[in-house]
């Protein structure tokens, strides 16, 4: 019944499924207010815990901003921050919470303007049209709850359905509290996407209003007793893309390509950053290199997984099983078959094409990246097409704004822009072989990091500083190495990018015709794939077999201790100065992390899970690593999402932290603005 998982949207909330099963009255007003206290925060989840606007979440979703707003010396990354008074929380910049205030179902609006238009790309325009024209509406009609409202289109279903979700945005978020990053993610990189788990990986944020804690009456309650074994979870958060819904040649072109591709370009780029953080530590530091080597091996691991999940025969056999009776379904109903006939066989025919583009798609991935890509690479492709645009007597105008894109190129510390320019060089020959001209004209019979050395010796283009003056002289940009180099190479990726451009939008119309049909056969039963919208899965705290054993539904302190102590001296296993000796009045039984059964996924992290009281009970961090099959089928016998559990965070803001002045806010529901204030509620 479940293949197709548990992430049940709140527009098609399912409350006869959940009051059934679970014994309660899932009423709407339990779904809003579960809505309405969850948030969105950049890359991850985040809830409401308090009615003065304090908000749980992961510590390694506001790992950057933790960075943000520690000031010279501080450290706070690794030392850790507690904010002692209400004047103490730190304000964090360009930074933003999402609450969805209200939800419309538009999907008859859109297939009104678009089902008459048969051409593809004019079909895209025109969507893009209604759904802009929708969305103006929309922030016209609540524009009343002020200038922070905000209004976004989602098509569900790969396009089979569209809603339109009215935001309220923060944008005075501060920190509160957040643990040391070691404690926060213990175990490392090792550990990641594996449990048993021991990590304290929470941190706490506070919204603004008007220069004061905001005041709501949607958050959820402190679930100070946790959960047992059996009990039922609620999380509510906005998973990220799934492919539940795409058929099997799709996969299989994931499996060959797509896949393999992706886990070779970022085993480079960690290579690359290892490389230069050993090697110029200082500059690498500065550069916040271990906050990007955490998301490349994040990312890592979850890509080996789906990869190994792909060539798993039980997931691919669910899978084709699950193709087949949507086909068949199609089969039986004349109406159906005389509207998607063939979607199956033209959706595998596109699939074949991508498959062929393998080598570039190897080659120039990830081009545009300004983290990843060397500057000089991204400088010359600009230069490359201004040059071009030059000699085709292009206008005034589209010359700015093609110079512009050239200026906009920053720089990259120095050792990271020899390694990633290095890297791309290695592509280029693996993926081109060393006869062909791109790789000649890179390498030259040279090594990678050797001519990427001689290249940035030679060319203007590595430094703005250079780079600037260079763009007004037409002829000197024209001669310089780099350009000379982008310019053998960019015929290919130019028709790489073509095709592949014009391919994804082609798959992007089948896609949409697949979702329309399913939702047509299937209704609001199966849950459309992830899409970094709110959602809510309900799941079991449940341990599970594994390597001849059973892992245990919630970890303790004590196991942390353990695992300390059996790794002494691994940088992994490592805690901070104040753990290292049990501190007084912890209770090393305490439960620490515990697993359940709900439906998660990427950007679930920080995710609350609660009981059907709307207690907050942990916070979701990870999946195991069976749970990355979750990508393509729903498997409640072998993943499991890991969460932190409250009863932890509780003892440690209590015992470890003296944070009195937040633990009473969360038990009481007051605002505490010092800890004296606190202290004498405590007495």
């Amino acid at each position: 019944r479940f293949d197709m998982g548990k992430m049940w949207t709140f527009e098609y909330a399912p409350a006869e499924y959940f009051s059934e099963t679970y014994g309660f009255d899932a009423t709407d007003e339990w779904f809003e207010r579960a809505r309405m206290s969850a948030l969105r925060i950049p890359g991850c989840s985040a809830s409401f815990v308090s009615p003065n606007g304090l908000v749980a979440t992961n510590h390694h979703c506001v790992r950057g901003p933790i960075s943000r707003v520690s000031r010279p010396g501080e450290g706070l990354l690794d030392n850790g921050f507690y904010a002692a008074t209400l004047g103490d929380e730190r304000s964090i910049d360009n930074y933003w919470a999402d609450q969805i205030m209200a939800i419309h179902d538009i999907s008859a609006e859109v297939f009104a303007a678009t089902d008459h238009v048969r051409e593809g790309a004019e079909r895209n325009r025109v969507r893009q049209e209604i759904l802009q024209r929708i969305a103006g509406n929309l922030k016209q009609r609540y524009s009343d709850r002020g200038d922070s409202i905000w209004v976004q289109t989602i098509g569900l279903y790969n396009g089979g359905r569209y809603s339109a979700y009215v935001f309220r945005r923060f944008t005075d978020v501060r920190l509160v509290a957040a643990v040391e990053a070691q404690a926060a993610f213990f175990g490392g990189d090792p550990d990641n996407f594996t449990y048993p788990r021991y990590a304290l990986d929470f941190a706490f944020l506070r919204i603004y209003q008007d220069g004061r804690p905001y005041e709501t009456p949607h958050y959820f309650g402190w679930g100070e007793d946790g959960v047992e074994e059996g009990d039922v979870v609620f999380v509510i958060g906005n998973p990220g893309s799934t492919n539940r819904l795409t058929t099997m040649s799709q996969l299989e072109y994931q499996r060959d390509v797509q896949r393999p591709n992706s886990i070779a370009w970022l085993n480079s780029r960690l290579a690359a950053l290892y490389d230069y953080w050993d090697a110029e530590p200082e500059e690498s530091e500065e550069w916040v290199v271990r906050n990007r080597i955490f998301s490349l091996s994040n990312s890592l691991k979850s890509n080996s997984g789906r990869y190994d999940a792909l060539n798993d025969a039980f997931v691919m056999a669910k899978r084709r099983d699950i193709e087949r009776q949507l086909r068949d379904a199609i089969r039986e109903n004349d109406g159906l078959r005389e509207r998607y006939s063939n979607l199956f066989e033209r959706m595998a025919a596109i699939q074949q094409e991508k498959g062929a583009l393998a080598t570039p798609n190897a080659a120039f991935r990830v081009m545009t990246s300004s983290v990843y890509t060397s500057a000089t690479i991204r400088r010359a492709v600009a230069a490359v097409d201004y040059v071009n645009a030059i000699d085709e007597g292009a206008a005034a105008e589209s010359l700015a704004t093609l110079q512009q894109r050239f200026l906009g190129v920053s720089d990259l510390p120095a050792g990271a822009e020899l390694r990633f320019l290095a890297a791309r060089f290695a592509e280029f020959a693996r993926s081109y072989g060393p006869a062909h001209d791109v790789t000649r004209a890179a390498l030259g019979g040279g090594s990678p990091m050797g001519e990427a050395a001689a290249l940035m010796s030679a060319s203007a283009l590595d430094e703005s500083i250079t780079a600037d003056r260079i763009i007004e002289n037409a002829h000197r940009l024209r001669e310089d190495p780099a350009v000379r180099l982008a310019a053998v190479f960019m015929p290919y990726y130019r028709e790489y990018r073509r095709e592949i451009d014009r391919l994804n939008a082609a798959e992007r119309e089948l896609a949409a015709d697949l979702g329309r049909v399913r939702f047509e056969v299937y209704g609001r039963s199966q849950p459309p794939d992830g899409t970094f919208s709110l959602r809510i899965t309900d799941g079991v705290v449940r341990g599970y077999e594994y390597n001849g054993t059973l892992a245990p539904p919630y970890t303790t302190f004590f196991g942390l201790y353990d695992r300390y102590y059996a790794h002494r001296g691994a940088a992994d296993w490592a805690l901070p100065d104040r753990w290292t000796t049990p501190p007084a009045g912890l209770d090393l039984r305490t439960p620490l992390n515990f697993v359940s059964t709900a439906d998660t996924y990427g950007g679930n992290s920080g995710s609350p899970a609660v009981t059907q009281d709307l207690e907050l009970v942990g916070l979701n961090f990870d999946r195991n690593i069976e749970g990355l099959s979750r990508a393509y089928v729903y498997l409640p016998e072998r993943g499991r999402n890991v969460m932190v559990d409250i009863r932890a965070v509780h003892a440690v803001m209590d015992q470890v932290y003296d944070a009195d002045r937040i633990v009473q806010e969360l038990l009481t529901g007051r605002l505490f603005e010092t800890e004296a204030e606190a202290d004498r509620v405590n007495d």
